[in-house]
């Protein structure tokens, strides 16, 4: 019987980082750029069979050599890395993998949340997760007519953001937002829902929630099998889609309204796919024009921008006073305005 090792790879085991490199071009995927865990499997010999990932509550970058594949090394992988997960804290746990694959892991114990079909399947280990997630947000669900809901990241809350939540609810009988719970923001998500509430606490009829694991971010989309950059993100795309009709379904949510974005590549595509994807089932996508200032558009980019630069006393035209006040008067705030400042990613594509 076979002897199998596994061993952590950590960044500096040059050697090992070019086997597991060699290992994805021979299968034809690429390696992640968000990863904070690896495992190799080797043989006795020190040969690399298989490898795997993690990063944040995700698995990913999991490959087996071809020559060995259905020997049930990949099985081992992913049990070693669940483990490694639960033991630094992460119980609900999430992996993306081609439709082909969904089987595999579904006999692993992971369940399908949704997928985009003949490209991504998107699944978790919690038998009945997104379920309980979508029946909480149905116990938030007010009968109306005109119902609508916007997903905003808020990196930080700014005036553009106000006017973008304003104008949904002068258009609308009641309005969902979601704010993106996933902390790979400068500014984290505890701070970003506050602003968000209090830069529009002179609106009655909005309702908030969080995102949980659920209206992904580019942050933890892994792309390692999809070449294409535009590719990854449209795929993205649709997959958020998915999980967003059905919350749409679980609140009666009939429009989704988008800020129109003259900046951002990610987003702009998004709101290409998400006008297409939504009209096609019935939900109207509605892009909101951005707010200007006497600088142009107003978004949060700038404003990291200007933070970053020193000149905060110039973010004034473009957020909320509760927004200034977090920055210049609060310790979390003046925390964060270190993070930017000494970041080097303060401005996304």
């Amino acid at each position: 019987m076979e002897e199998y090792i596994l061993s952590e790879i950590r960044p500096s085991d040059r050697r090992s980082i070019r086997k597991m490199e060699a290992m994805f071009e021979k299968e034809g995927i690429e390696r992640d750029k968000n990863l904070d865990y690896t495992v190799g499997l080797y043989d006795e010999e020190y040969n690399l069979l298989a490898t795997g990932s993690c990063f944040g509550k995700t698995l990913r970058c999991m490959a087996v050599d071809s020559n060995y594949q259905g020997k049930g090394l990949l099985n081992l992988v992913v049990t070693h890395l669940v483990e490694h997960q639960y033991n630094r804290g992460n119980l609900d746990l999430f992996l993306y993998t081609k439709c082909d694959s969904a089987k595999f892991f579904e006999d692993l114990n992971f369940h399908e949340i949704a997928r985009v079909q003949d490209k991504l399947v998107f699944m978790e280990n919690r038998r009945e997760g997104f379920s309980k997630y979508s029946d909480n947000l149905a116990m938030k669900k007010v009968k109306a007519e005109k119902v609508a809901a916007a997903v905003v990241n808020a990196n930080p809350f700014t005036l553009g953001h106000q006017y973008l939540l304003e104008k949904i609810s002068e258009e609308n009988d009641i309005v969902h937002i979601f704010v993106v719970s996933e902390d790979a923001s400068l500014v984290p998500f505890s701070a970003r829902y506050d602003l968000v509430k209090k830069g529009t606490a002179h609106l009655d009829n909005l309702i908030y929630h969080n995102t949980g694991e659920y209206l992904i971010s580019t942050a933890t989309f892994p792309s390692y099998f999809l070449k294409d950059e535009e590719l990854v993100i449209e795929s993205h795309a649709r997959l958020d889609i998915e999980i967003f009709k059905k919350i749409a379904e679980s609140l009666g949510v009939t429009r989704r309204y988008v800020g129109e974005e003259p900046f951002s590549k990610v987003t702009n595509i998004y709101n290409r796919v998400m006008k297409k994807e939504l009209g096609e089932c019935g939900i109207e996508c509605v892009v909101i024009p951005r707010k200007e200032n006497e600088n142009g558009a107003i978004s949060a980019s700038k404003v990291r921008s200007l933070i970053h630069d020193g000149r905060i006393e110039q973010i004034r035209d473009s957020v909320p006073q509760t927004t200034y006040d977090f920055f210049v008067s609060t310790e979390e705030g003046m925390r964060v305005v270190d993070r930017i400042r000494n970041s080097s990613d303060y401005v996304h594509y």
